[in-house]
């Protein structure tokens, strides 16, 4: 897995969760640009107005707009008090550090914790408090980071613009956005890990801080430049509120990649203008979003949106306590059906990854075998490789580009259908050519896949892949050989419970890992609870399933083969209803404990 630098520009609209608010709520969202502009005109021309969001949002555009239907408002871009860029990139240094040998192409990084008045230069913020006191008129402040608290106790209203991931990256992409306090355009690459690590990690704060203590007067959708959506905080906090009481499916991204396949591009018949299909982030949290529907209007926000504001009710007192907010597991599909081998990678377990990137989790991950085509998945050493030689092998190929015969240290399992692969950090590890897994695997900001071999391919873009064998080589746990894989990380189904309605297997776990994964299985339906906690289910055979609240069956959805749905903490009780013909299996997740 790696960060989302390029996902396809494929908007999947059978994501969409229809929810029920109050007609006076749902009769206020206005959709629309020219519905916008009028709703936001009656409130920027009084007084002070601050308009933040996120990076990456269009302001200038919604400014233009405004300017259009108001010329008796003063605007004023706040990224006038930004500190200057090069005391923002000494201050962030040691949070991107350069190291060619450790990390060739300044792939990772280290998070930066601090609040967004850390990159403001408050002198300036003064200095526009006092201008502000003798301007006549009403007056907009406008970007990113507009509405900090010495601002935001001189205004009369705030406004809060969010997007999506997907369509920040899109944006980032065609040269459209800059880090907070830039004055010259990065490289993609370089952006992006600046994105990563900074930029985002400030915004996601400053918006929960926004948004949680409902200080956000209004809240604006904008994901579509030419369809903006306005919604009042009530409305927007009763949509929040309706959709934590019932299971919910995010909206995918869907990433090319060189071993990619197109078992999963065929299946949701997506593009044919994509190349193959090689991850589906169904359910990253940092990446993915939410679709509502709300009486003909579709509102899009981003899931990390939804789960910083309705932590609690979405995970449980518990889960948000320990794991610091975050959803703290995270879901893909890696697609080599057709393609080929993932490269041979380790992740890094919990002390390191905290020491070098300041990650609060170790890295864990998870392979479920949906589909395979006579392939192996590769784990551990064999029993009689020599670790070292492999080691010198790999360094070798990382400077001269010679091959490596992989085959003869790692070892490989056949993958079944339905067999459960467990990889705690330090495991080596690789999905074979020709299969579909589920992947799913602890939280991160940064994505710290430490290839180890591959294969010598360049990507597709023609650039060779880069190699982290050093960070490798510290993190690999050489005891992990083929008794220990056997016996640990390729368990066999245990019963947890039978009824006459079917049976629930726990079928992965592990006392390094804090997620465990179990299956149900039944004919007709069967029943669960939560009990605050929340599941993550992936309807991995059969056709179709409707998973409903047993409080109130009319808070449910419906999902397809290999489609994934969140069942919230505060659901407790439900059902899931086999609408297809056939028997059904159900991937569960949840967390330990």
């Amino acid at each position: 897995m790696s960060f989302m630098f390029n996902p396809y520009p494929y908007k999947d609209m059978n994501a969409i969760n229809r929810i029920s608010i109050s007609p006076e709520n749902s009769q206020s969202i206005r959709s629309g640009n020219a519905a916008v502009c009028a709703g936001l005109k009656k409130i920027i021309t009084s007084g002070i107005t601050l308009i933040d969001g996120h990076i990456g949002v269009d302001f200038e555009a919604l400014i233009n707009e405004l300017r259009s239907v108001s010329d008796k408002v003063k605007f004023i871009d706040i990224s006038a008090c930004y500190k200057s860029s090069k005391e923002l990139d000494e201050k962030f240094a040691e949070h991107l550090p350069i190291d060619a040998e450790m990390d060739p192409i300044s792939l990772f990084g280290r998070m930066f914790e601090g609040k967004m008045h850390e990159l403001i230069d408050l002198q300036s913020v003064n200095a526009l408090k006092s201008n502000l006191k003798h301007a006549e008129g009403a007056t907009v402040i406008y970007g990113c980071g507009s509405a900090i608290d010495e601002l935001r106790n001189v205004a009369s209203h705030t406004i809060y613009c969010d997007m999506v991931p997907m369509n920040i990256v899109l944006r980032a992409k065609s040269g459209q956005i800059k880090c907070i306090g830039d004055t010259k355009p990065r490289s993609f690459r370089d952006l992006m890990r600046h994105l990563y690590y900074i930029d985002y990690e400030v915004c996601i704060h400053h918006r929960q801080e926004l948004l949680s203590n409902n200080l956000a007067d209004y809240y604006i959708d904008c994901n579509d430049s030419n369809e903006l959506k306005l919604v009042p905080r009530s409305a927007f906090n009763e949509i929040f509120h309706a959709l934590v009481q019932q299971p919910f499916r995010c909206k995918p991204c869907y990433i090319e990649g060189v071993w990619g396949g197109d078992y999963i591009k065929n299946l949701r018949s997506l593009p044919d203008t994509m190349r193959n299909c090689a991850w589906v982030f169904d359910l990253i949290p940092n990446e993915v979003s939410l679709m509502t529907e709300v009486d003909g209007k579709l509102v899009e926000f981003p899931f990390i949106t939804f789960y910083r504001k309705m932590g609690v009710e979405l995970m449980g007192k518990e889960t948000v306590d320990k794991y610091l907010g975050v959803f703290p597991i995270r879901f893909n599909y890696d697609d080599t059906y057709h393609g080929g081998n993932m490269s041979i990678q380790v992740h890094p377990p919990l002390e390191y990854n905290h020491e070098h990137f300041s990650e609060p989790f170790q890295q864990d991950e998870s392979y479920y075998c949906v589909f395979t085509a006579g392939s192996r998945t590769y784990m551990g050493f064999k029993d009689d490789a020599d670790v070292e030689e492999f080691y010198s092998a790999v360094m070798k190929s990382e400077k001269d580009g010679s091959a490596v015969d992989y085959e003869r240290y790692v070892n490989s399992v056949v993958s079944r259908q339905g067999r459960q692969f467990l990889i705690p950090g330090g495991t080596i590890h690789s999905s074979g050519a020709n299969q579909v897994v589920l992947e799913i695997g602890s939280w991160t900001v940064g994505s710290y896949t430490f290839k180890m071999y591959d294969y010598l391919r360049t990507d597709l873009d023609g650039t060779r892949r880069p190699i982290h064998s050093r960070h490798g080589i510290n993190v690999i746990d050489k005891s992990r050989r083929e008794d220990y894989v056997n016996e640990k990380l390729v368990p066999a189904p245990k019963l947890l419970r039978k009824e006459s309605n079917g049976a629930e297997y726990i079928i992965g776990e592990h006392e390094k890992m804090f997620f465990q994964l179990r299956c149900l299985e039944f004919q007709r339906e069967m029943e669960d609870n939560t009990t605050g906690k929340f599941h993550v289910l992936n309807l991995v055979e059969g056709q179709r399933v409707r998973i409903e609240a047993l409080s109130d069956p009319a808070k449910n959805y419906e999902i397809s083969f290999l489609d994934m749905a969140v069942v919230p903490a505060c659901v407790g009780a439900y059902r899931i209803v086999n609408l297809g013909a056939g028997p059904v299996r159900i991937h569960k997740t949840l967390i330990r404990g």
